[in-house]
């Protein structure tokens, strides 16, 4: 039996045809740009040149024509890539697989930064779901207006309990002033087609505008027969009064992606395949693929087939904000939200490896395990997850002589679960596809439930002393709240003593303050020089199986442990750094942008897992020991800049260097084995990345050659394996055609966009080994190729 979730709406979004992207500002001279503070504090990438702002850290933000320049769709957290010290590596084009995205940002991971939508925390982008969700879920691409990057430290106000290492703020486009449309169509490669469409009403009554979109899209897995596919809705309406503004989001998304497994690397096994594809939708060779026991080729080893393997997410988002003009100094914001979450991993695999023999003998002791599930030797197992969370953000600011005081606070009351249940795979039911609900389940391995309620506050100043020097201090504290219980516990294994598996009780972490301060100088008409000075935290993650969470502890004493030992991450950043903006008369250089910084980090009380069950291809909890295990020292250095050549060639180079050194060694097992991880290099971040863009417009004609270079990364905390670096080249161009004749068209534009235009192989997203010796790795998807038509109306 089986329910279907799309089947049902595939009828509802077969759009086609045409979108113009408005086109774009330039950026702001020099003088405009020292004049004023940016809305959210960052300066703008316009056609990929850093301009100056009032910000005392470093803060760049990409616009949408140039987002959506990358690849039509692209996700906001893939487009931030062409960003100076930013590594993003997933395995697919678009960026939205989940499941293999990995996010350095000046050495701090995924999980050590933060992400908001128009000011609403969106988590910590763990693929196990408890608090957020990815931005290309909250919002369809084509709907940003930028994506704001503060790669050193984020403003004190961002509503995130992870931003230890900065934030990534996406900001949504507001409705058009005039009455319209906007209509996309991308086909592509692997049978792509997105289809986007967005209608605006206009200003109408008084004050009053709006507009909803839809979005499509399909694409098949480049390496087996799987579709990464879903539905999107978001609706805007903004209310601009004399008293103040209102605004109302809402987001709908549904969406199924297959995942791709990993490649293991282990050593003293034969050579990693480059790619692990799934058996699915080829049946017959599943079942010829296993023994009579469920058990794959011994000769595959841990590089063994699963049958299919899916995310699939059903989300809804959305807030009420009112900006409130208090007087011609005070403005006083009220925020909000609300998220549903309901999604689930599925795993359709042999029931003969990883351990399972052992966990399922204890649920049916002596039974033949291949007719309990089913009799083909294959059973799906699903990890469920749930969130209800809302919350509201309030910010006061008061802008009192050459002072501007900003007060803000921020709560979010959060309900989450996790179910880890396993279904059966018969052959006469051998249509359940990765797109469906298994229903009947055999049992339920575990489930987790864990209630979270979360305040921070904030207060800072900036104070214009001369009309050149701007001084920026403040705080802020976090205060986290948590309490686990587990409704179903997992049965103990045979060999394991342990009266529980996943732990319950409650811990409370609270910081009451965090400080900040900094400063701008304008020391020239072209020159803007800023420092800044930040301690951040990272709250303890919320979640009750998995990740670095004392809820996923392997007993009821670890959990104890945690509570009475373990604090939670911190880190103080130092920056310092200098833009300028030049008009020159150099040869064929007509103008020069760009902003250099340097940073360093005192990452402090950094947490490790150290788990009995191995961590590579295990699928059965274990023991597990979640501690602080020392700290990170970081330096590096970014420079981006733009060379003009004449009206109509610009190159775009971004150099960064980043150097994060593990400062202690740490004990691991029973017998107290010290891992040598003092003097190492943070594994899976590399020393090196370079990205350039190579832009040419020639009216309605417009095209970039970009470049992403990634250095060697380390596959291990011992350094003692490694990944080669690669670099990647891709190709953009597109035609805006000329409709001042009329029609229903106002404007009309065709896209080509090429991925790994040169086709090169190699290693994406990186998985560090739990000890040396072992490591996973995801494969560069190969090249493909999109086309895009779209139109205004």
């Amino acid at each position: 039996m089986k329910l279907t979730r799309h089947n049902a709406r595939r009828a509802g979004l077969m759009m086609s045809s045409a979108l113009c992207m408005a086109a774009m500002a330039g950026a702001a001279n020099a003088a405009e740009a020292a004049a004023a503070d940016t809305a959210d504090g960052s300066a703008t990438v316009s056609e990929l040149v850093v301009s100056m702002a009032k910000t005392t850290r470093s803060a760049v933000s990409l616009e949408t024509v140039e987002i959506q320049k990358i690849l039509p769709g692209v996700s906001p957290l893939k487009a931030i890539q062409a960003l100076p010290g930013v590594m993003l590596q997933t395995a697919d084009p678009w960026g939205n697989n989940e499941q293999n995205e990995f996010l350095f940002v000046h050495g701090f991971s995924t999980q050590q930064l933060g992400y908001t939508l128009d000011g609403v925390p969106l988590g910590d982008q763990q693929y196990g779901n408890y608090n957020g969700l990815s931005p290309s879920r909250a919002i369809t691409s084509e709907n940003v207006a930028r994506v704001v990057l503060s790669s050193g430290a984020g403003d004190l106000g961002t509503a995130s309990t992870s931003n230890l290492g900065g934030a990534i703020d996406t900001f949504s486009s507001d409705p058009q002033a005039a009455l319209g449309g906007r209509i996309q169509q991308t086909f592509g490669s692997y049978d792509t087609h997105r289809t986007f469409l967005r209608l605006d009403t206009g200003v109408f009554g008084d004050g009053n505008s709006a507009y909803v979109s839809g979005l499509n899209q399909d694409q098949r897995a480049w390496d087996f027969n799987g579709h990464q596919r879903g539905y999107q809705f978001n609706g805007k309406f903004i209310h601009e009064g004399e008293a103040g503004k209102l605004t109302v989001f809402l987001d709908y998304n549904d969406k199924v992606e297959p995942n791709e497994d990993s490649i293991v690397h282990v050593a003293g096994e034969k050579s990693a395949p480059y790619t692990r594809p799934f058996l699915y939708p080829n049946l017959a060779a599943a079942l010829a693929y296993l023994g009579a026991n469920g058990a794959p080729p011994a000769s595959a080893g841990s590089n063994f087939s699963n049958y299919h393997s899916a995310a699939q997410r059903t989300d809804q988002i959305g807030y009420v904000k009112y900006e409130a003009k208090l007087s011609d100094t005070m403005t006083w914001s009220n925020q909000a939200y609300f998220h549903h979450d309901e999604g689930r991993g599925i795993v359709a695999g042999p029931i003969n490896q990883a351990g399972l023999p052992a966990l399922f003998a204890v649920y049916y002791p002596g039974q033949d395990l291949k007719t309990v599930f089913g009799g083909t030797g294959y059973a799906v197992r699903t990890t469920e997850y749930l969130i209800n969370r809302g919350g509201l953000i309030s910010t006061f600011n008061w802008t009192l002589g050459d002072h501007r005081i900003e007060a803000g606070a921020w709560f979010e009351q959060n309900n989450s679960s996790t179910q880890r249940a396993w279904y059966p795979f018969a052959e006469a039911n051998h249509d359940l596809t990765p797109y469906d609900i298994p229903v009947n389940k055999n049992f339920a391995q575990y489930a987790s439930q864990i209630h979270n309620n979360v305040f921070q506050y904030h207060l800072q100043d900036q104070w214009r002393i001369r009309p050149d020097l701007l001084l920026q201090a403040g705080f802020k504290g976090s205060l986290q709240y948590a309490q686990g219980k587990v409704p179903i516990q997992q049965k103990n294994l045979a060999t394991n003593t342990n009266p529980t598996l996943l732990p319950t009780g409650e811990i409370d972490t609270k910081e009451y303050f965090l400080p900040q301060a900094g400063a701008v100088w304008d020391a020239t008409e072209h020159e803007q020089v800023f420092v800044n000075v930040q301690k951040n935290l990272r709250q303890f993650v919320t979640y009750g199986a998995g990740g670095l969470s004392p809820w996923s502890l392997g007993s009821q004493a670890a959990f104890d442990l945690f509570k009475k030992t373990v604090n939670p991450e911190t880190s103080w950043t130092y920056e310092a750094g200098l833009r300028t903006k030049h008009s020159l008369e150099l040869g064929p250089i007509s103008g020069v942008e760009g902003q250099l910084s340097a940073y360093h980090v005192d990452f402090s009380d950094r947490l490790l897992q150290i788990s009995s069950t191995p961590v590579i291809g295990s699928l059965v909890a274990g023991a597990a020991i979640l501690a602080n295990v020392g700290s990170v020292k970081t330096d590096g250095v970014d420079l981006a800049a733009t060379l003009h050549f004449g009206p109509h060639f610009a190159f775009y180079d971004a150099l960064s260097y980043n150097r994060s050194i593990y400062q202690d060694n740490y004990v691991t097992g029973a017998s107290s084995t010290v891992v040598h991880t003092a003097g190492k290099s943070v594994p899976a971040s590399p020393d090196w990345l370079n990205k350039f863009v190579l832009s040419t417009n020639w009216g309605a004609f417009q095209g970039q050659l970009t470049g992403d270079y990634v250095g060697k990364r380390y596959a291990t905390y011992t350094n003692d394996l490694s990944v080669k670096a690669t670099f990647l080249i891709g190709l953009e161009g597109s035609y805006d055609f000329d409709l001042a004749t009329g029609g229903p068209l106002k404007t009309a534009k065709v896209s080509l966009n090429v991925t790994n235009l040169a086709d090169e192989k190699g290693v994406s997203s990186l998985v560090v080994g739990a000890a040396s010796g072992a490591y996973n790795t995801y494969p560069i998807p190969p090249r493909q190729v999109f086309v895009t038509l779209s139109g205004s109306f």
